[in-house]
């Protein structure tokens, strides 16, 4: 026993009560004593005991009261009673049992007997009181273990939830474009199997269409990728408003993006689909505080008319798409089977230009530009030329845009900026050498250092290189543009701006950037003969540069006539095939050492 028991002993003769409490407490109990029924239920009130050992015969309230009260708050288990009861009085034994009693015994008291019965008694009662305990902590254990179980329920219910709607996710990226939400080529190829093979068993038409923004290339140059990444977000959205529930919008990359029209469809549906997403196109796109302008090109192929599998209708539709753009950009086009063959040319003639650097297939010429007043050859500007060995010379015009499209400009104009330095190291101070740039090679990190490499191989003060941009570069990223341009100019290069007039002619870009010379376009010096307006626009431009303290030439003079009137408005510089057609290495180096070359009224004036 983890502490003594404790004993209630209630007898009203006093002699009775001490006897057997002294017995007791050399036993091992403590023992309280009451003289009376209503004394012993006040300390069962006040007290805890272990058991109650209770004489049935009491003057003030007889034992069999007290056990009825006892038992109205306590069980038989909670606190034990054993009745003492006269010898033979079997009729109050058997009521007591009755009321609840444990157990009894008789007088006069047998005390080894009734020491055997109390702690039998105690015994049950502390075995009950550990079962009790037990149980309350089981009880409690268990309770704890299902509220825990209750949380990693909720918590296992929570995570198979969260893991079905990664799951979810996953599929949904592993099926979608992270940028516009639309299908990607998984989903796309996907579709376009099961949309073949129902048409198969149905006898119905699908179409495929290839879509390509027209200039994409451009926006993210001049806008910066952000802007791009808008727009085709923006793009995605009106694609969504053309086409029907059953047909399929998919994103293939950069800016080709395609669509599945399933069956019933036709070469007339197909078409008014591909009109619908071309009028879509003529609303610009607001993108924050830009305003964009872009157009689509748009290739169609159909399912059986055109090709019978899925790769061969998605190489027809990319077919026509090549062939959309190469008239023009912003038309539908479907395929035909001969547009194989001009799509292969291009292919080749692309795979022509990014071997031509390898292969030093390219090379420079040279275009004076002159001093208007006294003739003097100020410097010259490169020109690039491509020697194909099957092909023969391959224009500017036609390779350029190419080169710009796929990103072959940055290598190639790398290679100007190095060759042209060095062949100017070559002349005599301090004659200039203009090289333009390309819109292309200011989105690419570098190009400073590009062009101090290039200065620092050739040993070329920076004062006679002359850098040639044009308007369209200093739209939307003009200030990472801009940036550029001045760290160029401290290093003392001087920056010109091309075919002033023809693009997106803005005044802002002038106040924003001290150029050093405005290059009038050969569109108004071509036709300063027979136009007035170009006259005045030619004047308007010498006003404004010679106000801003920019110098002004003129390309493309070809005609005293024109030279005449460049001089009467003021204009400084002039380069054309009236001074020289551009000119190769050798041939410029010898120029610049001879002025024989120019027209008999300039030798005169030079003389």
């Amino acid at each position: 026993m983890s502490h003594n028991p404790r004993l209630l002993v209630v007898d009203d003769i006093a002699d009775n009560r001490t006897i057997l409490s002294r017995r007791l407490v050399r036993r091992g109990f403590e023992v309280v004593e009451a003289d009376g029924g209503r004394a012993a239920l006040e300390l069962i009130a006040q007290q805890p005991f272990d058991l109650v050992l209770l004489d049935i015969t009491m003057p003030d309230l007889d034992g069999l009261s007290v056990l009825k009260t006892i038992r109205e708050k306590h069980s038989p288990s909670a606190l034990p009673v054993i009745m003492v009861t006269a010898n033979g009085e079997s009729a109050d034994t058997v009521a007591a049992l009755t009321l609840g009693a444990n157990d009894y015994v008789t007088k006069p008291v047998d005390f080894p007997v009734a020491l055997a019965r109390i702690e039998a008694q105690v015994a049950r009662k502390r075995a009950e009181e550990a079962l009790r305990l037990t149980n309350q902590q089981l009880e409690h254990r268990i309770d704890s273990r299902t509220a825990e179980l209750s949380q990693l329920n909720e918590k296992l219910a929570s995570e198979i939830v969260e893991r079905r709607r990664s799951e979810a996710r996953m599929e949904h990226m592993a099926h979608h474009d992270a940028l516009t939400g639309l299908a990607n080529r998984v989903l796309f190829q996907d579709r376009l199997g099961q949309a073949l093979s129902e048409a198969e068993a149905s006898g119905e038409a699908v179409a495929v269409l290839c879509l390509d923004l027209d200039r994409f290339k451009e926006v993210n140059d001049t806008f910066g990728h952000p802007a791009g990444d808008k727009l085709l977000r923006s793009v995605a959205q009106r694609l969504l408003t053309a086409v029907r529930a059953e047909d399929t919008v998919a994103r293939l990359s950069g800016d080709e993006f395609a669509i599945i029209q399933p069956g019933p469809a036709s070469p007339e549906a197909t078409a008014a689909l591909g009109q619908r997403v071309l009028e879509l196109f003529q609303k610009p796109f607001e993108l924050d505080t830009d305003v964009l302008r872009s157009g689509v090109s748009i290739g169609a192929a159909l399912f059986p008319h055109d090709a019978t599998t899925a790769n061969d209708l998605l190489k027809g539709a990319d077919i026509a798409l090549y062939h959309a753009k190469s008239e023009g950009r912003g038309i539908y086009h479907r395929f035909e089977a001969e547009m194989s063959a001009a799509l292969e040319a291009r292919r080749g003639f692309e795979q022509d230009l990014r071997q031509a650097l390898e292969r030093d297939e390219f090379e420079l010429h040279y275009q004076p530009l002159i001093d208007l007043e006294t003739h003097s050859v100020l410097g010259c500007e490169a020109l690039i030329r491509w020697r194909h060995p099957v092909r023969g010379y391959v224009s500017p015009a036609d390779f350029i845009p190419i080169a710009e499209s796929n990103g072959l400009i940055v290598d190639i104009g790398a290679w100007v900026l190095r060759t042209a330095c060095a062949e100017a190291a070559r002349w005599p101070a301090p004659t200039k050498i203009a090289v333009n740039l390309s819109p292309v090679q200011f989105a690419r990190p570098g190009l400073v250092d590009v062009v101090v490499d290039a200065l620092s191989a050739a040993g070329l003060d920076a004062a006679r290189l002359e850098l040639e941009i044009t308007e369209s570069l200093l739209l939307g990223n003009s200030e990472l543009v801009l940036r550029a341009l001045r760290d160029l100019k401290k290093l003392g290069i001087e920056i010109s701006m091309d075919d002033f007039g023809t693009g997106y002619s803005s005044l802002g870009y002038l106040r924003q950037f001290p150029f050093d010379k405005i290059k009038v376009d050969r569109s108004f010096v071509s036709s300063l003969a027979a136009s007035t307006e170009s006259v005045a626009i030619v004047r308007a431009i010498v006003g404004l540069a010679s106000g801003l303290g920019m110098t002004t030439l003129a390309e493309g003079v070809e005609t005293v006539e024109q030279l005449d009137s460049l001089v009467a408005e003021g204009c400084e510089q002039g380069q054309g095939f009236y001074f020289s057609r551009p000119l190769r290495a050798a041939e410029i180096r010898a120029l610049l050492g001879d002025p024989r070359w120019l027209p008999a009224h300039a030798q005169a004036a030079a003389a």
